[in-house]
This record gives C-alpha cells, sequence and structure tokens, in this order.
C-alpha cells in the first residue's frame, strides 16, 4: 500500500515562494511519473507539474512555468515542489500523485485517471 504525505503549505502574500514535499512509502519506484495537482473551490483538480522518476525529467503547466519547480530526491523517496513568485490564483488545495508509467503523452499525464496514488492534501493561500 503507497502512502503519500504532503507537506509545506500555508500563507503567504503574493510575490512569495513556498516549497510543498511528498514523502511516500511502501513501494520501491523505478519507473513512475510523479505529479503535484490542484484544486480550488469549485473547480476541477488541474494538472501542475510532473518528474519522471528514472530520468527526472519535467513538464509544467503553462501556468506555472517559469514560477515553479519540480524536483525528486530519490533517496528519500521524496519530490518538491518550489513555488515562487506567488499569484492569488495559485491558492488550491494541492495533491501529490504518482502513476506507475513513464509515457510521455502530455494527455497521459496531466490526466487525473491515470495516477493510482494521492495524497491528502496540503491547503496553500496567496494572499494580495
Amino acid at each position: 500500500q503507497v502512502q503519500l504525505v504532503e507537506s509545506g503549505g500555508g500563507l503567504v502574500q503574493a510575490g512569495g515562494s513556498l516549497r510543498l514535499s511528498c514523502a511516500a512509502s511502501g513501494r520501491t519506484f523505478i519507473y513512475s511519473t510523479m505529479a503535484w495537482f490542484r484544486q480550488a473551490p469549485g473547480k476541477e483538480r488541474e494538472f501542475v507539474a510532473r518528474i519522471k522518476w528514472s530520468s527526472g525529467n519535467t513538464y509544467y503547466a503553462d501556468s506555472v512555468k517559469g514560477r515553479f519547480t519540480i524536483s525528486r530526491d530519490v533517496p528519500k523517496n521524496t519530490w518538491y515542489l518550489q513555488m515562487n513568485s506567488l499569484k492569488p490564483e495559485d491558492t488550491a488545495a494541492y495533491y501529490c500523485a504518482t502513476s506507475a508509467s513513464e509515457r510521455s503523452t502530455t494527455s497521459y499525464y496531466v490526466d487525473t485517471r491515470n495516477y493510482e496514488d494521492w495524497g491528502q492534501g496540503t491547503q496553500v493561500t496567496v494572499s494580495s
């Protein structure tokens, strides 16, 4: 049973920074995709960023490109989301997720249905 534990959310002013962490246990990850999604009130859960566990290859949603950085620490089974230049529209619950696939098709890894395991979510609130 895979467990994902997120941390690092909070309240920050616009222009500030936060770093989210997602610690995984219960499985050895070799070829997997680790991702971050977010969900604002009344909206659907949306893709933010993903990293391929084996290579470290990354991909970002256009809305966060240049401001957010996803990274991983393989020995710690942990991945991160460094969020800089935060905007009020980044306010949401952020979820980490894993997929037992490293398919490179964009339509595949932005789809929540292709992720087997999810964290509990951590709230990020950006004030203006």
